[in-house]
């Protein structure tokens, strides 16, 4: 049986569409290109740190411009004032008070020993006033006879006239007379300078006669001394 041209045509075109592969169900996937692992980007992790970069991490940046400090740079505490010697006057006893005069005594015992020197002697020659000075002391350091402190002599009952109860009379500590009083005082609690009185006990003004019998020792200004 011969075919005819159309016949013929019409087979090709059926062999074709079998030839074809059923299409697929879903969206359009594209081939996806195999990764190279020489394509990936490197992660770099770190290293753990040992005990020693540790403790250098911990400690604090020191500054390169800053000089170490030295024993002698580091800052010490103050001395206590006690503790600083203070300088002794020097020269002759106008110098000496001019170095010492101060408003205040500094304690009770100073204080009642310019007392006496003040209400005593404070218009008398600077000798005067230490003469008066010093037998107070002698008498603060004679023994059983006297009370054993200054404050004690000048309240010993019948002693010192300007003593009025159990109470000493107010100074102005302004006053430049009680600053020398306390210039004395000091000068005799502290030894600096001998007295011509030595180790008189007893004085008196001039103007009166008590009639002692006791050593004269010294007469200075308007006293006289006696052992």
């Amino acid at each position: 049986m011969q075919i005819s041209l159309r016949s013929a045509s019409l087979i090709c075109a059926a062999l074709s569409i079998c030839s074809i592969a059923p299409a697929q169900a879903g969206p359009n996937v594209e081939p996806t290109a195999s990764a190279q692992v020489s394509d990936l980007p490197k992660i770099v992790v770190p290293q753990l740190l040992n005990d020693a970069a540790q403790v250098q991490l911990s400690a604090p940046a020191v500054d390169a411009t800053q000089t170490p400090l030295n024993d002698s740079d580091v800052a010490t505490p103050d001395s206590d004032d006690s503790e600083i010697a203070s300088v002794a006057p020097t020269g002759d006893l106008p110098s000496m008070v001019a170095q010492l005069r101060a408003p205040d005594a500094g304690s009770r015992e100073l204080e009642c020993l310019a007392t006496g020197i003040y209400f005593e002697s404070k218009s008398e020659p600077l000798t005067g006033q230490l003469a008066v000075g010093q037998v107070i002391a002698n008498r603060a350091h004679s023994g059983n006879r006297f009370p054993p402190s200054y404050c004690g002599v000048l309240f010993q009952r019948g002693q010192f006239s300007f003593v009025r109860g159990h109470s000493l009379p107010s100074v102005s500590h302004s006053n430049r007379q009680w600053q020398t009083a306390v210039a004395i005082a000091k000068i005799v609690d502290q030894d600096l300078k001998d007295s011509v009185v030595g180790n008189a006990l007893f004085f008196h003004a001039r103007y009166v006669s008590p009639g002692w019998h006791m050593k004269r020792i010294a007469s200075i200004g308007n006293h006289i001394f006696y052992r």
